[in-house]
């Protein structure tokens, strides 16, 4: 975990008030991590239903594979992440440390190992000893308390510099319900899903199929749209529990007109999430905001948003506070998608800097500098070819990011 907090860190974090049905505990493994807590254990309630998405790598994690097992029965009991260690490149070791640690879970909390999800994050390639935290979990379970998500979004940090804690409330069929969200990421980001680890939980009465719709919808422009380093994890997992302890009926259809406040609460914790994991990227100085309009549909807006966002140049020169939209340019040429040079206006912030296919007539040098100098920038690109449409969120690239990474596993 770095020692300096993210200068875009939150100045205050909201009161994440208990979800009736899920209780949580963290606890001091020794994983990597010394003086701090590493592990995280999350219970829920019999019935309770559950939704994941994760990596499209194709060398996922040994507890990516178990999640994916598990998620087949649309229900949950418990959860247990590890931070430390991501389990990822670790063969059969891996797959039996899984098996052990899902086995010590199912027994403390009185459950099925089908019911049990596991996450870890860390270093690949190493071995993780589930006897170094599994008889932790038992006396966990027994002190679980409802109100520990601050405490849960610390316990899962890496190189994190601030816990990242999310929630909104919202309305089903007429009965209040509240959604708490937790994540953690700061380097390996990069869409695909879901680039990090993140936990939901509600609880609204929802039907295993109708949730898992909605979170694949909510991750589109979410987490799917966040990128620090353009490079996807082993290990990226995002489940969302619905403990149905609202009392509202259970609804079975994402489709149904009673989730529409929900579905756009939930959208609205998955994109808080996302935008803190990129504002917290390794040595970020400043979050970007990359929209391309006017592409010929949303497909290729996000793609040509993602190659810029993902442009060492731009990011670089957005850490240098240099308007220098000729690597905008540069992006959206290399994208391999429609574009029309002289269609292209390019703004940063407010500033418009070139249209038509050149710098704009108007364009002030003082003012163009003077937007680079906020905290967030803003960078518009419109192609004049359609109507699509997509935002990307991602961060610069400074000099403490190379020093991060460079001494990663030391």
């Amino acid at each position: 975990m770095s020692a300096a907090i993210s200068p875009l860190a939150p100045r205050t974090y909201p009161e994440l008030s208990p979800i009736d049905g899920v209780a949580i505990a963290t606890a001091e493994a020794g994983i990597k991590y010394r003086n701090r807590t590493d592990l995280l254990l999350v219970t829920l309630d019999e019935g309770t239903s559950v939704a994941g998405v994760f990596t499209t790598s194709k060398c996922p994690s040994a507890p990516v594979d178990f999640c994916r097992e598990s998620l087949r029965g649309g229900r949950a009991r418990a959860v247990v992440v590890n931070s430390g260690n991501a389990n990822a490149f670790t063969g059969r070791k891996g797959r039996e440390t899984t098996r052990l640690t899902a086995e010590a879970a199912a027994a403390a909390v009185g459950c099925r190992t089908s019911e049990v999800f596991l996450a870890s994050t860390g270093v690949i390639g190493e071995p993780l000893d589930a006897a170094r935290f599994s008889g932790l979990l038992a006396g966990m379970a027994q002190r679980a308390e409802p109100a520990l998500w601050r405490e849960a979004a610390e316990a899962i940090m890496t190189t994190d510099t601030f816990p990242k804690v999310a929630t909104r409330q919202a309305e089903v069929a007429g009965t209040a319900v509240r959604i708490n969200g937790i994540a953690k990421g700061a380097g390996m980001i990069a869409p695909d899903m879901a680039t990090m680890l993140s936990f939901v939980a509600t609880d609204a009465a929802i039907a295993p199929a109708a949730l898992q719709a909605l979170l694949a919808k909510a991750t589109a422009p979410s987490f799917n749209s966040v990128t620090v380093d353009s490079d996807t994890s082993t290990s990226d997992t995002l489940l969302l529990f619905a403990t149905g302890k609202a009392g509202n009926e259970e609804i079975t259809d994402a489709a149904d007109p009673r989730l529409a406040g929900f579905a756009d609460a939930l959208d609205e914790v998955l994109l808080d999430l996302a935008r803190q994991v990129a504002r917290d990227g390794e040595g970020a100085r400043k979050e970007i905001q990359v929209t391309v309009e006017g592409a010929e549909n949303d497909a290729s807006a996000k793609r040509i948003a993602m190659s810029i966002a993902n442009s060492p140049l731009v990011k670089t020169a957005v850490a240098g506070e240099d308007a220098n939209w000729g690597r905008v340019v540069m992006a959206v040429g290399k994208a391999g998608e429609p574009a029309d040079r002289d269609r292209l206006a390019i703004w940063f912030g407010d500033v418009r800097v070139a249209v038509d296919g050149e710098r704009d007539p108007a364009y002030s040098e003082a003012e163009a500098s003077a937007a680079m100098k906020a905290d967030e920038i803003a960078i518009r690109v419109s192609l004049g070819l359609g109507s699509g449409r997509w935002t990307v969120y991602a961060c610069d690239l400074t000099k403490e990011y190379v020093a991060i990474n460079g001494d990663y596993r030391s």
